[in-house]
């Protein structure tokens, strides 16, 4: 199968792991229903295109399995559903017609709406399964798994998603690997193919000859940047790609009052640090950065790498607080619970970040283990990545909480700065007057400092005292 040999004799050990979990869900799919029972949507983008040739040698492989796998993949067993739409492009419904005769697909045209098509189609033909080319960060993926039931309302189907932990980048690696075709529209700078009244090509892939009065564009594969794969979507509201700009995508914006007082929680994730084997230096150093830049540290605790415990301290301060710092548990243990902890607090899921997972490849490389780099797992749909040029790795922000990697003073302190700058770059860093810190030692009894202490706290009630015996000698600080 020129497909499987394309991909396994490849360089790309990504997409090699990102094919072989693919061609794993489509088998599993297969043993859990006959051919009959399944069908698969494809609508001449490029995701559907992809997915199109994973069926066929995921297909193959299964009949190899069975049986002699001499010979070629004769035909394709699959029911092939395709939605014609009068607002198509007429390069994709030319590209889906020709594609269907060149690999005999048993493509049925459906004018009507998606959902009545698809009740007709389960009616009809006793459909049980339907492959789709859905993968994270597309608006209808938002909850879905490989295998995920249709949504309520919805006729009943199981939803197979084989490539939906797939990025732009796997998508054009394995195309271009592959050698197989896909739509002109993509050599024209398209990147995100919708309707004829909502599709421009990406302006990020304009030519730079301007010399020339008729707009060019490099090819779809020529977007570095895969988060910006919808940027030609013209009804869509862009985000900001880096910083912490403000930004109309409905993520969090740090909007402070001037002149309140402005809160924050930290959370210092260890059950080291619970069971006494080791001190929590971070927090103490925060509080003063915090206070340095006038703002207060309302609470500051430390909870067990457990999920729960993560995610019910983060759901009570995140609601009291501006901010909230979070501090530990965070990397490829199994301790390492506080982004499944944050995820769970905001009710979403973990779901892989294309982005953030390119850092981690070029940081850590070959000595990631496993299938995924598990770490590349951000909570979906409220998660900003904070560049700055002196970090290896993106600061984290879920919301109002930003998480901190440091696993010493060097590390908070270079973050901290790296924090700051770019809050200051973005016109959101709000400084007010420092706290004032003094400290007065006394050879005072407890008895004896109790009255003029109280007294002071009447005369100036902004004034926070604390008190620490000294044990080791007389009196108080």
């Amino acid at each position: 199968m020129e497909i499987d040999k394309a991909v396994k004799e490849c360089d790309d050990r990504r997409l090699k792991t990102k094919y072989a979990n693919a061609i794993y869900v489509i088998q599993r799919a297969l043993a859990l229903y006959s051919v009959e029972e399944v069908a698969f949507s494809f609508n001449g983008g490029k995701d559907s295109t992809v997915l199109l040739h994973l069926l066929r040698a995921g297909h193959y492989l299964s009949e190899a399995n069975q049986r002699s796998p001499n010979g070629n993949l004769k035909g394709f067993p699959f029911r092939t559903i395709y939605f014609e739409s009068s607002s198509a492009f007429s390069e994709i419904n030319s590209f889906t017609h020709g594609i269907a005769t060149t690999y005999a697909l048993q493509m049925e045209v459906i004018h009507t709406d998606f959902k009545s098509g698809l009740e007709d189609l389960i009616k009809s033909k006793s459909i049980r399964a339907i492959f789709l080319g859905v993968r994270i960060g597309d608006p209808t993926a938002v909850g879905q798994e490989q295998f995920s039931p249709s949504s309520p309302g919805w006729p009943p189907f199981m939803r197979v998603n084989p490539i939906l932990d797939w990025s732009y980048r796997d998508v054009w690696a394995f195309l271009l690997i592959s050698k197989v075709p896909y739509c002109c529209l993509y050599d024209q700078g398209y990147t995100s193919i919708g309707s004829i009244h909502d599709t421009v090509p990406n302006a990020l892939l304009r030519s730079g000859d301007s010399a020339s009065s008729e707009e060019k564009f490099r090819p779809a594969y020529m977007l570095s940047d895969g988060r910006l794969e919808r940027a030609g979507r013209v009804k869509k509201h862009s985000s900001s790609a880096h910083g912490v700009s403000p930004s109309s995508d409905g993520m969090y914006k740090l909007d402070f009052n001037n002149g309140s007082v402005l809160t924050t929680s930290i959370i210092a994730v260890g059950d080291e640090i619970l069971s006494g084997i080791v001190e929590d230096h971070l927090g103490p150093i925060l509080c003063r950065k915090l206070h340095s830049i006038g703002w207060l540290v309302s609470k500051s605790v430390a909870v067990r790498n457990n999920v729960d415990s993560v995610a019910e301290e983060v759901e009570q301060m995140k609601s009291a607080n501006d901010i909230v710092f979070i501090c530990g548990g965070v990397g490829p243990l199994h301790s390492d619970v506080t982004l499944a902890g944050i995820a769970k607090s905001f009710g979403v899921r973990l779901a892989p970040d294309e982005e953030f997972e390119e850092y981690l490849w070029q940081l850590i490389g070959n000595q990631s283990k496993g299938d995924r780099n598990e770490m590349a797992l951000l909570p979906e749909g409220i998660t900003e990545l904070l560049h700055h040029d002196k970090l290896p790795v993106p600061l984290i922000k879920c919301q109002n909480v930003i998480i901190l990697t440091a696993t010493n003073v060097t590390e908070l302190d270079q973050e901290w700065d790296c924090l700051i700058d770019l809050m200051r770059s973005a016109g959101q860093l709000v400084v007010v007057d420092p706290f004032v810190s003094k400290r007065l030692t006394a050879n005072l009894s407890d008895v004896e400092a109790a009255a003029p202490l109280s007294k002071l706290c009447l005369e100036f009630p902004d004034l926070c005292i604390g008190k620490l015996r000294n044990y080791m000698g007389s009196g108080l600080q």
